[in-house]
């Protein structure tokens, strides 16, 4: 009998293993996370999502991560690791420590690393969404990464010179910068990111810092998927399930 296929909305969760994980942090922090991978096969690449500010509302649980997280596993074979960086909570619990405006949050991005290498996880892409863009510009270059993706980059954190230090990097950069974006607009980001000619900036037509809206969310998704694996293009509305 086959399956009914289910429309994709808002609320949707399709299926995928989901595992709360903990990570310890170099200097002693517990940090809550959630790990969610293909339910019957291997994945073929994994994103290690990077919140919003957490002084603002950011966390794991931020919209456009959570439907990656709910989603792509079954749509495009990827591993989406969520985490709340130190002192943020969400629905999924609080993390130890204090915010600190991206200086100790090095060491977050450090434990969320050496999880993805002791667990395995192939292919890792860092996908920052605004506060997140900064901890992966300024400190992403230290990890064994296939790339950066970048979703509304403020760059109130990161110096030129930390984005300059992209240049050469053999490691792919992409930015999508929304048209209407309340921090970083298109033409500002091609002014800002200049001193990395290899990076792709994507102008997001109509889009704006927060990304609200299934067409918004579906975009971002997509130019996710094209970059980690983009044979799962394109993203459907709909999905039926195996069996």
């Amino acid at each position: 009998m086959t399956a009914e296929p289910i429309q994709i909305r808002s609320s949707t969760e399709l299926p995928a293993v989901r595992e709360p994980i903990e990570l310890v942090t170099s200097d002693g922090l517990a940090l809550v996370g959630e790990l969610a991978v293909p339910v019957d096969r291997e994945p073929v690449a994994t994103l290690v999502t990077l919140h919003p500010l957490p002084t603002a509302g950011g966390f794991m649980d931020s919209h456009v991560l959570r439907k990656a997280a709910a989603r792509l596993p079954a749509q495009a074979d990827l591993a989406v690791l969520r985490f709340n960086t130190r002192g943020t909570e969400s629905p999924h619990g609080r993390s130890e420590g204090e915010f600190d405006g991206g200086n100790d949050e090095r060491a977050d991005l450090a434990a969320a690393m050496r999880f993805v290498t002791e667990r395995g996880l192939p292919s890792p892409w860092l996908v920052g969404w605004s506060f997140g863009t900064e901890l992966a510009l300024k400190y992403g270059r230290e990890h064994p990464i296939v790339g950066a993706i970048l979703l509304s980059p403020p760059l109130h954190r990161t110096s030129a010179d930390e984005v300059a230090a992209w240049s050469g990097d053999p490691r792919r950069l992409v930015a999508l910068i929304p048209e209407l974006d309340d921090y970083l607009r298109p033409a500002e980001a091609a002014d800002r990111f200049a001193a990395v000619p290899d990076i792709e900036l994507v102008t997001v037509e109509d889009g704006k810092h927060l990304w609200v809206g299934e067409k918004q969310v579906h975009r971002v998704l997509s130019e996710i998927v094209a970059r980690a694996n983009p044979a799962a293009l394109p993203l459907e509305g709909t999905f039926t399930p195996a069996g």
